[in-house]
């Protein structure tokens, strides 16, 4: 038999090579890569120079013009003379002071109940989810809706609100005619439409307080109420700066209540509650002249950023003012 020949030794296999690690996007695609993330905000950007940029600076182009309805096309330079005859016109006046009275009445009532159902709706209740549910179910009723049912209400012959001062003897109140009393009644409007709003923003709010902070203000010895005032609104005091702001701007701007009360853009027969939004509508589209509206449009936003401003400074004053203690 043939002897068997030796097997040849075989070779050592290749050592694998390590694969190469991928590039780094930016190196792989070069430039564009890097611009990527801005190409997500153009839309934004796109849409807010078309409806909120552009409006604001062609406002203030017109106001410099004598612009009436009528023949928009025709400008007549005036420089100044709009805001002139603006703060000359005593129904400026009155329309600015409506809105700050107007403001007021709305404003800090409204807070401050929002404040404290959203302090009742922290508690451990039955029925919380329909609670917290029916306090929006006002900000979801439309503002033609509410004005026109309040206007009822508020009615001098037959309104509900005449009918119950009259059972415990008080003369029925005037509410579309009386200064005082007409603003009241816009206010409560207002009041009605946003104080579950408010009040579910500041419980959102409160939910984010640490329970540690209440539980050892308990351990202490502190009462409910001094809890509220040394945990619960120390903590919502971003929140309470946030509230103050939108109120005041919505404030500032408000427009659908009054002119739906009574349905007059004069804000009454002695314009007794006519506010800047009112008066601004009074003269772009009563008397034709837009110039002057947007010399009125920029006052008013001109008048929300001093507010707004004001609003900061006072709420960061107060927060250096605790740091230092």
């Amino acid at each position: 038999m043939p002897s068997a020949e030796p097997l040849s030794p075989q070779a050592p296999p290749a050592p694998a090579t390590a694969p190469k690690p991928p590039e780094p996007p930016s190196r792989r695609r070069g430039r564009p890569a890097s611009l990527s993330p801005y190409a997500f905000l153009v839309p934004f950007f796109t849409l807010f120079a078309a409806f909120g940029i552009f409006p604001l600076l062609y406002t203030a182009y017109v106001s410099l013009y004598r612009a009436e309805l009528q023949t928009p096309g025709e400008l007549e330079w005036r420089g100044l003379g709009n805001y002139t005859a603006l703060f000359t016109d005593p129904f400026f006046w009155t329309a600015l002071r409506n809105t700050f009275t107007i403001g007021v009445l709305s404003t800090v009532p409204q807070l401050l109940m929002a404040l404290g159902l959203a302090h009742v709706l922290n508690y451990r209740l039955r029925a919380r989810t329909f609670f917290r549910t029916a306090l929006l179910l006002p900000y979801a009723t439309s503002v033609a809706a509410a004005s026109l049912i309040f206007a009822q209400l508020f009615g001098h012959d037959f309104g509900l609100i005449n009918r119950l001062l009259d059972l415990v003897g008080i003369h029925p109140v005037d509410w579309q005619n009386g200064t005082a009393a007409s603003q009241v009644a816009v206010s409560t409007i207002v009041v009605w439409r946003w104080t579950g709003y408010n009040a579910l923003i500041y419980l959102a709010g409160m939910q984010t307080i640490p329970a540690e902070l209440y539980e050892a203000a308990e351990v202490d010895g502190a009462s409910r109420w001094r809890q509220f005032l040394h945990v619960t609104l120390p903590g919502l005091r971003p929140t309470i700066v946030f509230t103050s702001i939108v109120s005041t701007i919505g404030a500032t701007q408000l427009f659908g209540e009054p002119l739906l009360f009574e349905g007059s853009v004069s804000g009454g027969i002695s314009h007794q509650y006519q506010t800047l939004g009112l008066y601004l509508y009074e003269q772009g589209w009563g008397f034709f002249h837009l110039g002057r509206a947007a010399a009125i449009a920029w006052v008013m936003f001109l008048l929300i950023v001093v507010l707004v401003g004001a609003n900061a400074w006072a709420a960061r004053r107060r927060s250096r003012k605790e740091a230092g203690r």
